[in-house]
C-alpha cells in the first residue's frame, strides 16, 4: 500500500471518529443529558481533528495528482527520448516548484541540441578524415618507389609494398612499432630521426586544405644493400608540422636511381669515346694535310701514299659516324625499316664477295657452305646484308695469314629459323671478354694491335638482328681457338 494511500485510510478513519463523536454529544444534549464540560473538550478536539483530516485529504489527493502528473510526463520523456516542458495547472505551491523545473529542461533540452549539432559535425569531419586517410593511403600504395611514414613518436604507421620488400618488414605486424625494431637500415633510422629533430628550424609555411602545416625537406643519396648488390636511392625525407610547431611525422621516399647512375655513366663513357675514335682520324687526316701544305713531300710516290692515308682516315671517320648514327636511330625507333621476302644464303654470298678481296690480301681461305634457296625470311635486305658483311670482315680482320674463314647458312625446319654462321680459326676470344663484346666501343685488349676498329661494328649487328628483327644472335670462342658468331632469323611459312 502506497503512503498517498495509508495517509488517505488514516484520514477517513480520523474523519469518522469524529463525525460519530460530534454526533453523540449533540444526540445527548438534545434528550436531555449532561454533558460534561472535559467531554464535550474532547468532543471539540475530535471535530478540529476531523477537519484537519478532511483538509490533509483534499491537500493530499492535489499533491498525489500532481506527482502522478509529474510521474507520467517523465516517463513519457523517457520512452520518447525527448525533453519537454512540465505541464501542470494551476498556481499552486507544486506549480512553483515546476516552473524553474521547466527552466532548467529547457537549458538541457538546448544542451542537449548543442551536443548533437557538435556530434554530427564532428562525425561528418570523422568521415571526411576518413575518406581522405583511405585516399591518401591509395595513392602511397600505387607509388612504385618505397615510401615510409613515421609519427612525432618515430613509429609506424604506414609503408607501401615497396618499402616492405626493401627493407624486409611487414606492415600488418609492424604498425605503431618504433622504427629501430622495424627498420635494420641504421643509416636511414638516423636520417628518419635527424629530419624529425631538425623539423623546427628553418620550416617553410604551407597549406593543405583548411589545415596550416609546416614543412622541411631534405634529399640525400643513400646506398641500401639488396641480395649482395649495392643499390643507390635518391631518398627525400620530409617532415611535417602542425601550425603550432609540432612534428605530426616524417615522410621517407625512397627512388632507386642505380639504372639511371648507370646509364648517365654510359652517356659519359659514349662522349668520350665518341670523342676519342673522332680524334684519332682527324688527327691523322690534319697531320698529313699540314705536311702536305708546307711542302714536306716532293716526289710523286709520297704525296700519293699521303692522299691514301687521308683517304683511308676519312672513309674510316665516315663509318664510324655512320655506324653511330645507325646505332643512334635504332635505339630511338626511327629507323626505316623496309620488309621483304629474301633469301639469307643470297645476301650472304653478296656480302662474302665483297670480302675476297681483303682475304687474298692477308692470304685467308674463304669457305662456302650455303644451302640453295629454299626457304625465305622476311628482313630489311640492306640491314641483312650489313650485319653479315660486319661479320665475315672481323673474322677475316682477326685471322692470321694462312687461316680460313668459314661462311654457313642452314634452315631449322623445326624450330622455323634460317641461320648463318661465320666461323673463323683467328686470336679468339677470351672468356672476360665475351659478356661485353656488344658493347658501345669496347674492344679485346691485345686486338687493336691487329687491326683498327671503333668497337661499333659488333653493336651495331647485335641492334640489326635482335632489335630491329627479333632474331637472336650469339657467339662461342676461346682464347687462340677462334671464334664462331651466328645469328637466326624467322622463315617466312
Amino acid at each position: 500500500m502506497t503512503t498517498a494511500k495509508r495517509v488517505g485510510l488514516a484520514s477517513v478513519v480520523l474523519i469518522s471518529l469524529g463525525a460519530s463523536a460530534a454526533y453523540y454529544a449533540t444526540a445527548m444534549m438534545v434528550r436531555g443529558y449532561e454533558v460534561h464540560t472535559q467531554t464535550l473538550g474532547y468532543l471539540v478536539l475530535g471535530l478540529i481533528a476531523a477537519l484537519t483530516s478532511l483538509i490533509l485529504v483534499v491537500f493530499w489527493r492535489n499533491v498525489h495528482r500532481t506527482v502522478s502528473s509529474i510521474a507520467s510526463q517523465l516517463e513519457q520523456m523517457a520512452e520518447k527520448r525527448q525533453i519537454g516542458l512540465m505541464m501542470i495547472e494551476g498556481n499552486d505551491e507544486l506549480a512553483q516548484i515546476t516552473r524553474p523545473l521547466n527552466r532548467f529542461l529547457s537549458v538541457v533540452k538546448d544542451e542537449i541540441g548543442r551536443l548533437r549539432s557538435e556530434s554530427r559535425e564532428l562525425q561528418i569531419q570523422s568521415r571526411i578524415a576518413d575518406a581522405e586517410k583511405k585516399h591518401t593511403e591509395a595513392i602511397v600504395f600505387s607509388i612504385s618507389d618505397a615510401v615510409i611514414v613515421t609519427n612525432r613518436f618515430d613509429e609506424l604507421i604506414l609503408a607501401n609494398e615497396s618499402a616492405e620488400k626493401l627493407m624486409g618488414f611487414s606492415l600488418k605486424h609492424s604498425i605503431r612499432k618504433n622504427i629501430d625494431h622495424v627498420i635494420h637500415d641504421g643509416m636511414l633510422v638516423r636520417l628518419i630521426r635527424e629530419t624529425r629533430s631538425g623539423g623546427r628550424g628553418g620550416a617553410q609555411a604551407t597549406k593543405h586544405g583548411d589545415r596550416k602545416h609546416r614543412l622541411t625537406r631534405k634529399v640525400v643519396e643513400h646506398t641500401i644493400d639488396q641480395k649482395g648488390q649495392p643499390h643507390t636511392f635518391s631518398a627525400t625525407l620530409s617532415c611535417v608540422m602542425t601550425h603550432e610547431g609540432k612534428v605530426s611525422g616524417v615522410v621517407a621516399v625512397l627512388h632507386d636511381v642505380t639504372r639511371e647512375k648507370e646509364i648517365s655513366q654510359m652517356k659519359t663513357d659514349f662522349v668520350s669515346n665518341v670523342s676519342h675514335e673522332l680524334r684519332t682520324p682527324l688527327s691523322s687526316i690534319k697531320a698529313y694535310v699540314e705536311m702536305l701544305l708546307d711542302g714536306e713531300v716532293t716526289d710523286e710516290k709520297n704525296q700519293r701514299e699521303f692522299y691514301e692515308i687521308i683517304a683511308g682516315e676519312a672513309d674510316r671517320l665516315g663509318r664510324l659516324i655512320e655506324n653511330i648514327l645507325n646505332i643512334s636511330r635504332i635505339e630511338s625507333g626511327v629507323v626505316r625499316v623496309v620488309r621483304e621476302p629474301m633469301s639469307l644464303t643470297e645476301v650472304s654470298k653478296k656480302a662474302l664477295d665483297v670480302v675476297v678481296p681483303q682475304a687474298k690480301a692477308k692470304n685467308i681461305t674463304l669457305i662456302d657452305h650455303m644451302v640453295p634457296v629454299y626457304h625465305q625470311i622476311e628482313a630489311d635486305r640492306d640491314m641483312i646484308y650489313q650485319a653479315v658483311l660486319n661479320l665475315i670482315s672481323n673474322a677475316v680482320k682477326y685471322t692470321p695469314s694462312g687461316g680460313t674463314v668459314t661462311i654457313a647458312t642452314s634452315v631449322d625446319e623445326r624450330r622455323g629459323v634460317a641461320v648463318c654462321e661465320v666461323t673463323d680459326t683467328g686470336v679468339g676470344i677470351n672468356s672476360e671478354d665475351l659478356p661485353h663484346i656488344f658493347d658501345k666501343f669496347y674492344r679485346v685488349q691485345g686486338h687493336s694491335k691487329m687491326a683498327k676498329g671503333t668497337g661499333l661494328g659488333l653493336t651495331l649487328v647485335k641492334h640489326i638482328i635482335e632489335s630491329v628483327h627479333d632474331g637472336k644472335l650469339s657467339v662461342t670462342s676461346e682464347a687462340d681457338g677462334g671464334s664462331t658468331f651466328s645469328f637466326e632469323l624467322p622463315i617466312v611459312q
